[in-house]
């Protein structure tokens, strides 16, 4: 019987998610996991050894060598044949350096997050050095907390939000990496929402929320007009897996 194959560390989600040529072949795009994605990311990038690499993410260097290896094939076979390359998913845990002590989320709570600056909705979520978090059970808020962000860019904040245990966010305009990153995370989004950072989270918590579904960011803080209504959102916290919820590694068999 196959064994289960052990989650890798992760240090956390990448900023951009997919990368394609300006003639794209046909034939289906190359998938490289997050897992396969962090080797490439420590040897290449940060410099590291095989010895370093496996460390810094929990397994042993032979793993670490068969992981890189299947990276670089993929990425030569993007780059030869001209074929789209996306990170997606992957056996993996997230290592995330958070210091902020959360508020301790209850079993039934959905902890929502917003984007958060004097009392408002944050238009720019890449940019955002605050966020309130508001758990809710049987559409109530029981509580609250102001935590500032640590680190920068889509992917870190991703990654933040994971460790706080965050169900959905709320949020101004986001673009297309946030929005994979939030993904991967397992974290529904509600974005092209502005206004009183309170009165949105009541909303979400009572299913009454106007959002945009299509929301991007652009440098002026516009959203579109087009509102949806939203029910709740139950989601949990897992630490090792992907957006499908998982709550062990996605992949369970060596390959």
């Amino acid at each position: 019987m196959p064994r289960k194959q052990r989650c890798r560390w992760i240090g956390g989600y990448p900023d951009h998610w997919e990368f394609s040529p300006e003639e794209v072949s046909d034939g289906e795009p190359v998938v490289m996991s997050l897992d396969e994605f962090e080797t490439v990311r420590l040897l290449d990038r940060e410099g590291m050894t095989q010895e370093q690499c496996a460390e810094r993410m929990g397994v042993a260097r032979t793993t670490v060598t068969a992981i890189y290896e299947s990276a670089r094939r993929k990425i030569a076979e993007a780059l030869v044949d001209g074929k789209r390359l996306l990170i997606r998913g992957g056996s993996y845990r997230l290592n995330n350096q958070c210091t902020v002590q959360f508020m301790q989320k209850g079993t039934d709570s959905m902890r929502i997050a917003v984007t958060y600056e004097n009392g408002e909705i944050f238009q720019h979520f890449g940019h955002t050095e605050q966020f309130k978090l508001y758990d809710v059970e049987d559409g109530r808020i029981i509580g609250e907390q102001i935590v500032p962000t640590n680190g920068s860019g889509h992917g870190a904040l991703a990654g933040f939000l994971k460790a706080a245990e965050v169900d959905a966010l709320i949020c101004g305009g986001i673009g297309m990496g946030a929005q994979s990153a939030l993904a991967e995370a397992g974290i529904k989004l509600y974005g092209g929402v502005s206004g009183s950072a309170d009165v949105a989270a009541q909303a979400l918590a009572a299913g009454t929320l106007s959002y945009d579904p299509d929301a991007k960011c652009d440098h002026h803080g516009h959203h579109h007009e087009d509102d949806h209504e939203c029910g709740h959102h139950h989601g949990e916290g897992h630490s090792c897996g992907h957006h499908h919820g998982d709550e062990g590694c996605r992949r369970h068999h060596e390959n």
